[in-house]
């Protein structure tokens, strides 16, 4: 079965960058259109970039020009988030999954982000 560990979350002020990873293991990512989701207290968990095999991205509006997904190829297994500019309303737990995960899908533990001064 697939297991995604993500990474790399922290306490950041506003205006700061964090680089979050997400490491999958039981299938080749580099093979599936991956993303990145995020869930704040109290909301449902959205989506909020996807990059396919092919390195085509996509984002929400709300993180364009902020946020970057990355894949590492060489390993197909490593999923990137280049979050700058960072503002308190990006504090949620982040998760990665592939790209048409739904709650019965299986997910990792996230990572906590929070933005605040």
């Amino acid at each position: 079965q697939v297991q995604f560990v993500e990474s790399g979350g922290g306490f950041v002020q506003p205006g700061g960058s964090l680089r979050l990873s997400c490491a999958a293991s039981g299938r080749i990512i580099g093979l599936y259109t991956m993303a990145w989701y995020r869930q704040a207290p109290g909301k449902q968990r959205e989506m909020v970039a996807a990059i396919t095999s092919g390195d085509i991205t996509n984002y929400v509006d709300s993180v364009k020009g902020r946020f970057t997904i990355s894949m590492d190829n060489a390993k197909n297994t490593v999923v990137y988030l280049q979050m700058n500019r960072l503002k308190p309303e990006d504090t949620a737990v982040y998760y990665c999954n592939g790209a048409g995960a739904t709650d019965f899908s299986p997910w990792g533990q996230g990572t906590q982000v929070t933005v605040s001064s």
